[in-house]
């Protein structure tokens, strides 16, 4: 055997070692992967726990918290959440700002202003430049609106408005209470202002009450 035909040879060995090599490495990261179902869910846990390393990992690369991990979900992922999300009740409380409620509060607005795959290709056909990259010139230019559009995105807000001013909920009113509200969204404001930070400023309010807050 010739000097080059044992070096062909032994490159040859390295190339079906590193092949082994990386099948093994391919096996075990989907045994990873995979949580084994086992009686008291220990497996299970860790294999949670290591998900979350992993997606933390990702996340971190690309300049995100794990407050955005759901942008790396699938659209069967997601789909699978939002079956999920309408199994579950109506929201209560503080649960009416939640992703849940926030989401079928934009469904409840759009439906009426429908939008399907002909005004998309329409809008697509109106503009050549609908897919253009960062480089083009017409970056950051706002495409045309059609009027109807326009009349339906106002219609929509009057209701809203309309639908607002007509809303009313008997809520309890104490006369004993100070007046610091000039009418009741304000007075609604105040209230959750005073929630969130009323034990950080109650000695602040007292002394300005008291006029010790002053200069002299």
């Amino acid at each position: 055997m010739s000097e080059k035909q044992k070096k062909l040879f032994d490159l040859r060995l390295k190339l079906n070692a590193a092949r082994k090599a990386n099948e093994a490495a391919k096996i075990a990261e989907k045994k990873r992967e995979e949580a084994p179902q086992e009686v008291r869910g220990v497996s299970k846990a860790k294999w949670f726990e290591e998900r979350q390393k992993r997606m933390g990992k990702v996340l971190e690369t690309n300049g995100l918290d794990m407050k955005k991990a759901y942008l790396l979900d699938t659209q069967e992922q997601a789909e699978a959440k939002y079956e999920k999300w309408d199994k579950k009740p109506a929201a209560f409380g503080w649960d009416v700002f939640n992703q849940k409620s926030l989401y079928n509060a934009y469904k409840k607005r759009t439906k009426d202003i429908p939008y399907g795959m002909e005004d998309y290709n329409k809008a697509k056909d109106a503009d050549p430049d609908f897919y253009r990259d960062g480089s083009s010139l017409q970056y950051g230019k706002a495409p045309e609106v059609p009027e109807e559009n326009v009349d339906r995105m106002v219609a929509e807000l009057t209701s809203r408005s309309t639908q607002r001013k007509e809303f009313s909920r008997r809520r309890k009113f104490h006369d004993e209470k100070d007046i610091d509200s000039i009418n009741d969204r304000n007075e609604h404001f105040n209230r959750k202002i005073e929630r969130a930070f009323g034990k950080y400023t109650v000695e602040i309010k007292n002394n300005l009450e008291r006029g010790t807050a002053l200069p002299d």
